[in-house]
């Protein structure tokens, strides 16, 4: 996503449709440009807007590791883990365990 997409999603953020589907947008498109300190920023939002949102957990930890916070990693694959596991969203729980796992095992 190029920056006046960016643009265009920060623009809506605020207005009467922001919720945790525009954050993870927005989340997302900052991540690919790599910018994941503020990719972190959108997705906490979206989690705070929807803390069931497993997709939004997962990428958060995703954002949160590239900006080398591994442990808040963690933690965020670990609230996803539990989101997705009560509601049954077995794929996401399975690829935020091995997130996790990889996580824990990288050097530091």
């Amino acid at each position: 996503m190029n920056a006046d997409a960016i643009a265009r999603l920060r623009a809506r953020c605020g207005g009467p449709r922001d919720g945790a589907l525009l954050r993870f947008a927005l989340g997302q498109a900052l991540l690919a440009a790599g910018d994941a300190a503020a990719a972190a920023t959108e997705l906490r939002a979206a989690v705070g807007f929807d803390p069931h949102y497993s997709a939004a957990w997962k990428l958060l930890g995703k954002a949160l590791q590239a900006t080398g916070a591994a442990v808040a990693a963690a933690d965020a694959w670990r609230s996803g883990i539990a989101v997705a596991e009560a509601r049954g969203d077995v794929q996401a729980a399975k690829e935020m365990r091995v997130f996790l796992r990889r996580n824990e095992s990288a050097p530091r």
